[in-house]
């Protein structure tokens, strides 16, 4: 009877063991893909395309005709804003929903950080939600036309047109900062501990906190539209199919993208960057230097894009 019970005990033990590998197997293994794998693009006349590869896109309802100028996906929601004060969400990037803004302005760059997504635009709109959904209007300071907004190292940064750059900590009170130059910025980026801001003329700018910034040679007078970082370099697109790369945000080389098209937008996930453009042009790169054309299925200017 001894020997019975023991044999039991051990076949159990046995049992609940090979139960609990065999499901941390399956819930390793199963893992459904979700929407932060998804390469989201907008443009004109409310275009939305996504792509799960970069290469291959699918064309979207956005339910809109208004012109969409950016993208971002956070708290499991994509955001896309533009002109008339468009604000749709969407927890998949397929189905999209249009909020209410309560601005008419152009909505220009669209963030999150803080808990807060953040949206900036025309006449120094900023706009604030926890959710994506109820917005509330914030005092920005300044009148001019805002155009690209991040958060990184506890700080807002919004960049916008006759070199105006605010910061803020939580997103509702912000502060003029100086940049040292009146060309329009169109775009603004962190990583490796430099803010990232460019504009027209080739201006780029670069900043540790967001408060001192410092002007650098770009090598080029073509307007530069988007900026992001990945695979350990900055890439900024823009007039003319222009495309510079750089390690640190301070030396810059020209990087030849086949295209003569404008380049408004570009963004890095899963290994590639992706860059959209005028004419639907979308460019693929896994390392910023050789980049090769996409079929987007549309003729529409393509103005923004995220991971």
């Amino acid at each position: 009877m001894r020997f019975l019970s023991i044999s039991i005990y051990l076949w159990c033990l046995v049992f609940f063991y090979s139960s609990c590998v065999n499901k941390e197997f399956k819930d390793e293994t199963s893992s459904s893909e979700t929407s932060s794998s998804l390469y989201v693009a907008v443009g004109a006349n409310g275009t939305i395309l996504t792509s799960s590869d970069g290469t291959s896109w699918t064309e979207r309802t956005s339910g809109t005709s208004n012109d969409l100028f950016e993208v971002t996906y956070e708290n499991s929601t994509f955001v896309t804003i533009g002109n008339g004060g468009t604000i749709l969400t969407s927890t998949d990037g397929t189905k999209w929903t249009s909020r209410t803004s309560g601005t008419s302005q152009q909505l220009r760059g669209v963030t999150y950080g803080n808990s807060d997504f953040v949206t900036v635009g025309q006449s120094g709109t900023i706009l604030t939600s926890t959710d994506g959904t109820k917005w509330t209007s914030r005092t920005s300071g300044t009148s001019q036309r805002l155009r690209g907004v991040t958060f990184e190292n506890s700080t807002f940064v919004t960049i916008g047109n006759g070199g105006t750059i605010l910061t803020s900590t939580d997103g509702t009170k912000w502060t003029s900062r100086t940049s040292g130059t009146s060309n329009d910025l169109f775009e603004v980026t962190f990583e490796n501990n430099t803010f990232v801001t460019v504009g027209n003329g080739g201006t780029i700018l670069t900043s540790t906190d967001g408060t001192k910034w410092t002007s650098r040679t770009s090598g080029t007078s073509f307007g530069l539209y988007g900026v992001t970082y990945g695979n350990s370099d900055f890439v900024t697109v823009g007039q003319s199919g222009t495309i510079l790369t750089s390690t640190d945000g301070t030396k810059w080389t020209s990087r030849t993208s086949g295209t003569s098209q404008i380049l408004r937008g570009t963004t890095y996930g899963n290994g590639t960057f992706v860059t959209v453009g005028w004419n639907g042009t979308i460019l693929t790169s896994t390392d910023g230097t050789t980049w090769t054309s996409r079929t987007s299925g549309t003729s529409q200017i393509l103005r923004g894009t995220t991971y």
